[in-house]
């Protein structure tokens, strides 16, 4: 009985922190992406560039939303499996 309860804390806090890894990694390729087809943009249509930029910035920020979201999430779920 104890151990299965052990193993279940284990299994959710290693869960927990493969997850939140996927997410910043996730995160990381996102914003990587978005930030090479915008320099990509720019660099053919120069005077697009401030709409491009701006466009850029806001998905990044949703992005980086959806990852805090994702880590936040992982941290309830390591947490829930200490208790």
């Amino acid at each position: 009985m104890l151990l299965q309860i052990l193993l279940d804390v284990g299994t959710a806090v290693m869960g927990a922190g493969i997850g939140s890894g996927l997410v910043a990694i996730g995160a990381g390729i996102g914003i990587g992406r978005i930030g090479g087809s915008a320099m990509e943009a720019m660099a053919r249509q120069p005077e697009a560039a401030g709409k491009v930029q701006t466009a850029m910035l806001i998905i990044a920020a949703l992005i980086e939303v959806i990852a805090l979201f994702g880590v936040v999430v992982c941290l309830l779920i390591s947490f829930q499996g200490a208790a």
